[in-house]
């Protein structure tokens, strides 16, 4: 099988558990890794037949820039659902997601949430 990542990509959403979290913002990074058998992608040069991380990016970005939500939890999941519906010929999809500087009382870089699925 083959597999296609794109790393650390960066948001800015009004997600979080706590009020002020929702209302001022949080920075958000994503990594995506599909897997499929995308070499048949190549003869035609088609993005239909692979993972088009472009696509992938926009759809995470309708997410994170949509309604707010109090979970890491629930941004990944709404992400992976909807990347996973949308790319056929992904056979595995796993996403990450770190929020950037959790409100915890010491000092952490991020808080991270991976979810996998498999068809």
């Amino acid at each position: 099988m083959d597999k296609i990542t794109i790393k650390s990509l960066k948001f800015r959403g009004n997600h979080g558990y706590y009020d002020h979290e929702r209302e001022t913002g949080n920075d958000f990074e994503l990594d995506i890794t599909a897997s499929g058998h995308f070499k048949p992608s190549i003869q035609e040069s088609d993005l239909n037949m692979t993972f088009d991380y472009e696509r992938a990016q926009e759809i995470a970005a309708g997410i994170i820039h949509g309604p707010s939500v109090k979970l890491i939890e629930t941004l990944c999941f709404n992400i992976g659902e909807r990347i996973f519906e949308q790319f056929y010929y992904v056979k595995k999809l796993k996403v990450s997601l770190r929020k950037m500087s959790p409100p915890v009382k010491n000092p952490a870089r991020y808080a991270e949430i991976t979810m996998k699925w498999k068809r």
